[in-house]
C-alpha cells in the first residue's frame, strides 16, 4: 500500500469533517429521544420508528466517510465501515422492540404489537423497511466479496427480513391488495420485498450451514424463514406458491434429519 502524504491525510481530515459533526448530531438525538421514551412510554413504539430512521441516516454518513478514505486516502476505512455495521445492527433492533423479531410465528402473536405504529400508514412502513434494506446493500458492497464479516451479514439480514414483514398489518394487507384501495400500491410493493426477503433469508442460512458453520441451528432458522414464508402465501391465498414452499421445507427438514443422523453415526464411530 502507498504511503499516504500529509496532504492526503489533511484533505481527507477536512472533507470528513461536516459528516462527523453530522453524525455528532444524530447520536446527541438518539439519547434524547431514548431519555423520552424512558419519561413516557404512551408513544414509544413511535419514538423507536424514529430511532430507527435516525439510525440508518447516521450509517449513511458513516458509509460515505469511508467512500472520502477511498477517495482521498485509495483505502477502505474499515473502522468506520465496523461502526456503519454496528449503526445498522441498532436500527433492526429498535424495530423488533417496536414490532416483534418473531420469525415462523401467527400473526395473531404479535398483531397487539402493532397497535403502537397504528398511526403509520402502509406508505410510511414500506418506506422505512425499504430505506432499510438499501442501506445494508450499500454496507455489504462497501465490505467486498471478501469480508470477514460475510456470514454476519447473513444474520442481519434474516433480521431484517423478519421485521420487514411484523411491521406489515397483515390483517388489512388482503384487503390492501384491492387496486381500488389507497393503500394498494405500498401494500403490493411491502408484499413483494417481504417474500423475496423471507425466501432469500432462507436460502442464505442454509448457504451459510453448508459452506460454513455446518451447525444444525442455522439450518433450522432456514427452515423457520420457509415456515414464515409459506404464512405469507397462505394468508394472502396464493395456494399454489404455498405448496412450493411447503415442498421445499420437507426437503430441508428431510435433509437436516439425515445430516444429523450421519454426524450421530459418525461420533459413536
Amino acid at each position: 500500500m502507498a504511503k499516504i502524504s500529509t496532504e492526503e491525510r489533511n484533505l481527507y481530515q477536512q472533507k470528513i469533517k461536516p459528516y462527523l459533526e453530522k453524525i455528532n448530531e444524530l447520536k446527541t438525538r438518539e439519547k434524547d429521544i431514548l431519555l423520552e421514551i424512558q419519561k413516557d412510554s404512551a408513544e414509544a413504539a413511535l419514538k423507536r420508528l424514529t430511532l430507527v430512521d435516525l439510525m440508518l441516516n447516521l450509517a449513511s454518513y458513516q458509509m460515505i466517510i469511508d467512500l472520502v478514505s477511498q477517495m482521498c486516502l485509495k483505502v477502505k476505512d474499515e473502522n468506520t465501515l465496523n461502526e456503519g455495521r454496528k449503526t445498522l445492527y441498532k436500527s433492526v433492533i429498535y424495530l423488533e422492540e417496536a414490532v416483534t423479531n418473531y420469525v415462523d410465528a401467527p400473526f395473531s402473536d404479535y398483531e397487539e404489537k402493532l397497535a403502537g405504529i397504528a398511526s403509520l400508514d402502509a406508505a410510511g412502513r414500506y418506506l422505512l423497511v425499504r430505506k432499510m434494506g438499501l442501506a445494508i446493500n450499500l454496507l455489504e458492497n462497501a465490505y467486498g466479496d471478501n469480508t470477514k464479516w460475510r456470514w454476519t451479514f447473513v444474520e442481519l439480514e434474516g433480521r431484517f427480513a423478519a421485521v420487514a414483514k411484523n411491521i406489515m398489518d397483515l390483517k388489512s394487507a388482503v384487503a390492501n391488495t384491492d387496486p381500488r384501495s389507497p393503500d394498494y400500491e405500498p401494500t403490493v410493493f411491502h408484499l413483494r420485498m417481504m417474500k423475496k426477503l423471507l425466501g432469500q433469508a432462507a436460502d442464505r442460512y442454509r448457504e451459510k450451514y453448508e459452506l460454513s458453520t455446518n451447525r444444525t441451528d442455522d439450518f433450522k432458522q432456514g427452515i423457520n424463514f420457509l415456515g414464515a414464508l409459506r404464512r405469507v402465501h397462505i394468508l394472502m391465498g396464493d395456494r399454489e406458491d404455498a405448496e412450493t414452499v411447503k415442498k421445499k421445507q420437507e426437503i430441508w427438514s428431510a435433509k437436516l434429519e439425515t445430516d444429523i443422523k450421519r454426524a450421530e453415526t459418525q461420533k459413536k464411530a
